[in-house]
């Protein structure tokens, strides 16, 4: 008497940490807090059932009225696009850069650029999913404010709620905008004495003692400033505005994740040529990981905006089909014949330029390095990143890697390309994509 034992349900997650900033998990009452869960809870969480029962005025149930009762429905399954093959991989990858390089963080992100299915996105350090709250760390003398906004940086999926400075991975966008205006072709020549003056201001190359003469193309593979900027001053502030427009890099991606930031960038009548030389490198505005990822693959996949996204379709517990999600197919922001051309001039870059690091034997590698400073300039500290796609020629997957603040090297080229290359060549084959 005055024991009865109640049945409770509660979310499970069997993969613990894997994709746990992606996921999201659920509170206490299975509401969703967080990621997907959140996302889709009107397709996860079912109808809760009900028994109506009368009682006394002391409460004590009366037996001869019959109860009422409203059978549970169960929630539908979701299907999503990652595989958690390839999540695992990525994950592992990350975790090893993260070690190597005492980064802060690193995250990666797989994707297929003709539709926007996302196939892996890992955020390391991740959490577990079956233990949210557990900061790993001491939390004495902590307020429940400083507790709580440590748990909500723990929770934070740095690849969509992040803006930072894209660096020279952006330069694919400068480059693609040039071309598909006319203003350069790939065998235009340039010379880089290692600095260029704009107005007052003496901007530097990478190389200090400069590249001497180069082609566009040569530009591109050695990630040469002061080419984009002469590509940059070429295309004006107003058609530059303009292709930002046209490429999508204003308006959010769309991505079926809550909280996703915005770009963060000049107005058009703040930008002088200054401003103009250094947002063609890549510096002096900021984008999430997500925009830039979705935006090359727009780049190269033909020339279509894409939607990135994680959610196929819903089933019901037996399995049986529900509903299809459809995701709009972006404008074509270039034409094929540009997108041809950047596929090429990005194979060059992996082939012989700064990507060199990222080449994978027997098969054609697309990609682009980035060294990015962040502000304040003065602490010294960056964000190295590689963006990369293959095949070259008819593009499958698409990655990009992020890590910020490693220790020590941190040139994008020499450290962020090999990751790439190393999931590329386990991956590619499972993904069916044969070499050459």
């Amino acid at each position: 008497s005055g024991v009865k034992v109640d049945e409770d349900y509660k979310r499970y997650y069997p993969y613990g940490t894997l994709a746990s900033k992606v996921l999201g998990f659920t509170g206490s009452d299975n509401q969703g807090i967080v990621g997907l869960e959140v996302k889709y809870e009107s397709i996860l969480k079912g109808t809760d059932g009900q028994i109506l029962t009368m009682t006394d005025a002391r409460g004590v149930e009366l037996s001869d009225t019959g109860e009422g009762r409203k059978e549970p429905v169960s929630g539908k399954n979701l299907i999503l696009s990652l595989d958690a093959n390839l999540q695992e991989y990525a994950q592992q990858a990350a975790y090893q850069a993260l070690e190597q390089k005492q980064a802060d963080s690193v995250s990666i992100i797989l994707m297929r650029p003709g539709n926007g299915e996302i196939l892996a996105m890992v955020n390391v350090p991740e959490y577990d999913l079956n233990d949210p709250f557990n900061l790993k760390k001491s939390t004495n003398g902590m307020s429940q404010q400083e507790i709580q906004d440590e748990r909500n940086k723990m929770w934070r999926n740095g690849c969509i709620n992040d803006t930072y400075e894209p660096g020279s991975t952006f330069k694919i966008i400068t480059a693609s905008a040039a071309l598909e205006e006319g203003v350069v072709t790939p065998e235009d020549t340039f010379s880089c004495p290692g600095f260029r003056i704009v107005d007052d201001r003496r901007i530097r190359c990478h190389k200090t003692t400069g590249h001497g003469s180069e082609t566009f193309v040569q530009g591109v593979m050695n990630s040469c400033n002061p080419v984009f900027i002469d590509v940059g001053q070429r295309l004006g502030i107003d058609r530059y505005c303009q292709y930002f427009d046209q490429f999508g890099l204003r308006e959010k991606t769309g991505i079926d994740l809550p909280g996703e930031a915005g770009t963060i960038m000049h107005k058009k009548e703040n930008m002088g040529l200054v401003e103009l030389a250094t947002v063609s490198f890549g510096q002096s505005f900021q984008i999430t990981p997500i925009q830039l990822i979705t935006t090359a693959a727009s780049i190269v996949n033909g020339g279509t905006r894409i939607t990135p996204h994680f959610g196929v379709k819903a089933v019901a517990a037996d399995g049986s089909f529900i509903h299809r999600f459809s995701y709009p197919k972006g404008k074509r922001i270039l034409s094929e014949e540009t997108s041809k051309t950047m596929r090429y001039v990005l194979e060059q870059v992996v082939a012989e330029g700064s990507g060199k690091k990222a080449a994978v034997a027997g098969f054609r590698i697309g990609g682009k390095t980035a060294t990015s400073e962040k502000l304040p300039r003065s602490l010294k500290k960056y964000i190295s990143s590689f963006v990369g796609f293959a095949p070259a020629d008819d593009p499958q997957v698409i990655a990009l890697i992020t890590i910020d603040q490693p220790q020590g090297i941190y040139y994008g080229g020499t450290i962020a390309a090999p990751v790439i290359a190393d999931i590329f060549q386990n991956i590619l084959p499972y993904l069916g994509i044969r070499q050459e």
